[in-house]
C-alpha cells in the first residue's frame, strides 16, 4: 500500500527482531493474552527465547481461603483453572527456554501444576518456589529431579528439610544459593551442612534463627561467602526454666567467626521498620500486610528479585 509516496507496512510484516523488542515490554498476562494467534510472524516472535529467559509469575496469586485441616488452604476452582491455562500457554510459547522461574508465595500450586511446569523447564537455574501446602513430598522431589542445572532457590518455610536438601544434593551439582523464608533451627542447619556443604550464599532474613544453628553454619559451611540475617529474631536456648531468650545484638564470638565471609549482612536495630515488623510477626512474616512486592527484597543482591 502506498500513501503520499510512502510505503505503509503491515504489522505482520515487521522484522521479527522489532516485534521481539516490542513484546519484551509486555508482562506475562499480555504475552499470554492471544497475541501469538494474530499471525505466524507474531507467533514466531512470541516464541523467541529472549522473551522467556525468565517466567515471572510473582503477580499471580491463588484465590484461596484458609481451612483447619491439611493442606490448610482451599483454592477456588476457577483460580486453579486460570493458573493452569496461563502455565500451558506460557510454557508452550517458551519452548524450554526458561532459566529463571518466579512464583508468588501465595500461589498454591498442585502437584500436577508443578510437575507440568518442571517437565517443560529443563534449563531452570533459579527457582522462587510457591507455597507448597498442596505439593506432596514426591511432587517436590520429582520437580527437583528435572532441574539438573539448578543453582539458586528461594523457598518457603518447611518443617522437614532433609528430603528436599538431599534431592538438591543428588541432582543439582551447581547449586550454591539458598533463601529460606521461615524458621532456621539446628535441625535445619545440620541438614544443610550434611547435604549442601558447598553452599556459597544463604539468606535467612526476617526469620527466627537459633544461635546454635547460626554457629553451626559459620563453623561448617566453609565455602559460604555471603550470609544475610538482616531483621531476624536471634534466639538462644537457655537452661530450664528460662528455656530461651532473644539475643539483642551479635556478640564478638559470632562476629569473629563471620569475619571470613565476604559479606555478613546484619540488621538488629530497634528503629528499623523491617526489624519491627519481623518481631511483630514473631519471625514468620505475614507479607500480605505490607507493601506489594516487599517480599522480593533481599540485602544479598544475588537473591533479590
Amino acid at each position: 500500500m502506498e500513501e503520499s509516496g510512502a510505503t505503509m507496512r503491515k504489522w505482520e510484516d515487521l522484522d521479527t527482531d522489532i516485534l521481539v523488542q516490542i513484546f519484551q515490554t509486555f508482562d506475562i498476562f499480555e504475552l499470554t493474552s492471544g497475541i501469538a494467534h494474530v499471525c505466524s510472524a507474531w507467533r514466531m516472535a512470541c516464541c523467541d527465547p529472549l522473551l522467556w529467559k525468565t517466567l515471572d509469575l510473582s503477580a499471580l496469586e491463588s484465590n484461596f481461603i484458609r481451612i483447619p485441616l491439611e493442606p490448610y488452604v482451599y483454592v477456588h476452582c476457577q483460580s486453579d483453572k486460570e493458573v493452569t491455562r496461563l502455565l500451558k500457554i506460557a510454557l508452550d510459547l517458551s519452548r524450554g527456554s526458561i532459566q529463571t522461574l518466579i512464583f508468588h508465595f501465595n500461589l498454591y500450586l498442585s502437584d500436577e501444576q508443578l510437575t507440568y511446569t518442571a517437565e517443560r523447564c529443563p534449563l531452570v537455574k533459579r527457582i522462587v518456589m510457591p507455597a507448597w501446602n498442596r505439593i506432596k513430598k514426591t511432587g517436590i522431589c520429582r520437580a527437583i529431579n528435572m532441574w539438573p542445572h539448578l543453582e539458586s532457590m528461594t523457598m518457603p518455610s518447611i518443617a522437614n528439610p532433609p528430603y528436599l536438601l538431599e534431592e538438591i544434593s543428588k541432582n543439582c551439582k551447581n547449586f550454591s544459593k539458598l533463601k529460606i523464608m521461615g524458621p532456621f533451627d539446628i535441625f535445619f542447619a545440620s541438614s544443610l551442612v550434611l547435604y549442601i556443604p558447598k553452599l556459597k550464599v544463604l539468606s535467612l532474613r526476617c526469620s527466627v534463627i537459633f544461635k546454635d544453628a547460626l554457629i553451626t553454619i559459620l563453623d561448617k559451611l566453609q565455602d559460604l561467602e555471603v550470609l544475610n540475617i538482616s531483621h531476624c529474631i536471634l534466639i538462644e536456648a537457655c537452661p530450664s526454666p528460662l528455656l530461651k531468650r532473644v539475643v539483642k545484638e551479635i556478640d564478638p564470638f559470632i562476629m569473629d567467626k563471620a569475619n571470613r565471609l565476604r559479606e555478613f549482612l546484619v540488621c538488629m536495630n530497634d528503629s528499623c521498620v523491617m526489624c519491627q515488623r519481623a518481631r511483630s510477626d514473631e519471625g514468620l512474616m505475614r507479607w500480605y500486610k505490607y507493601e506489594k512486592g516487599l517480599w522480593k527484597s533481599d540485602e544479598a543482591r544475588s537473591l533479590a528479585l
